[in-house]
């Protein structure tokens, strides 16, 4: 395995940040919030910044910047939710959630490799199996924790229905993510010391 560069060090602090901005940006900003069935679903970028750490910087980049993440947030460092920190957040019934951003960025970063490419078809393969990822684990591990070690009595379908808006509001960010961001990833690559982490097929 390759060592890190301290370049990579640096994109692994950029995507921290980013992460704490998308996680708190409707702390701050109240009235981001999506109407979705009925109910108003805050708006969260920590999916899209997770996906989004996975196609610039690749599968194994991309899962360092979000472990680095969870650990800084163990750490105490108020970079999770509601400027949350601390183990407990993980242990939670959200910390699957949490957990599953080093997943998401390491999927979508291997779609990207697989394909060898950062057209729309690749990038919203590789955002829609990030999403996957993420509500699959964060999702079930939310059910096993409230029914286990919170002691709250919630079924499977209950857990999964009302994490629906939020599904929604993500595949929303995912299409988005496909439709505006290969030129733009092109770009800042070109301009940028971005690493090429895949060779293209010729």
């Amino acid at each position: 395995m390759e060592k890190l560069r301290t370049i990579d060090l640096t994109y692994g602090a950029v995507f921290i940040g980013l992460m704490a901005i998308g996680a708190n940006i409707s702390t701050w900003l109240p009235f981001l919030s999506v109407p979705i069935g009925g109910t108003m679903v805050p708006v969260s970028l920590q999916t899209f910044f997770a996906i989004l750490a996975g196609l610039l910087l690749g599968s194994r980049l991309g899962a360092f910047s979000m472990l680095a993440y969870l650990l800084v947030g163990v750490a105490g460092v108020p970079v999770f939710a509601q400027m949350k920190s601390g183990l407990f957040e993980i242990v939670g019934n959200t910390g699957g959630f949490l957990i599953s951003f080093v997943f998401v960025a390491w999927i979508a970063g291997k779609v990207v490799e697989w394909r060898k490419n950062e057209e729309k078809s690749t990038l919203f393969l590789a955002s829609f199996a990030g999403l996957i990822m993420n509500y699959g684990i964060g999702t079930n591990f939310m059910y096993i924790a409230l029914n286990t070690w919170l002691d709250v009595n919630i079924s499977f379908s209950a857990a999964w229905i009302g994490m629906g808006p939020f599904f929604v509001k993500d595949f929303a960010l995912a299409i988005l993510i496909a439709a505006f961001l290969p030129s733009f990833i092109t770009r800042l690559r070109q301009a940028t010391s971005l690493p090429q982490f895949y060779t293209k097929a010729s």
